[in-house]
């Protein structure tokens, strides 16, 4: 593991890098972006739902609700990664948004 600061750091970077890829789909994507207190936000108005992406510092995990499930992500070589399918942070997002969609 490593220390608390180091991993907000890189928990901060992976969800601002997040946030501007979202910013960038907003337009076309039928949904609106938040951020509040460290935490972010994909709110959809059809059909109606938010999923939330937040660091957890005390697990040095990112979580994400969505989809009525919780996906944690762990911080592996600098990269966050869902270890049930090894897709990152951007691309488990992408993809839970597709799946809403569908």
């Amino acid at each position: 593991m490593i220390d608390e600061v180091q991993f907000r750091k890189a928990a901060d970077a992976a969800i601002e890098a997040l946030k501007q890829e979202l910013y960038a789909a907003e337009d076309d994507g039928d949904f609106e972006v938040e951020e509040n207190a460290g935490a972010l936000y994909v709110i959809f108005e059809q059909p109606a739902a938010k999923f939330v992406i937040t660091p957890n510092a005390p697990v040095q995990q990112i979580w994400i609700s969505a989809l009525s499930t919780s996906f944690k992500l762990d911080l592996v070589a600098d990269t966050f990664l869902l270890p049930k399918t090894g897709e990152n942070l951007s691309a488990l997002v992408k993809r839970l948004i597709a799946d809403h969609l569908a």
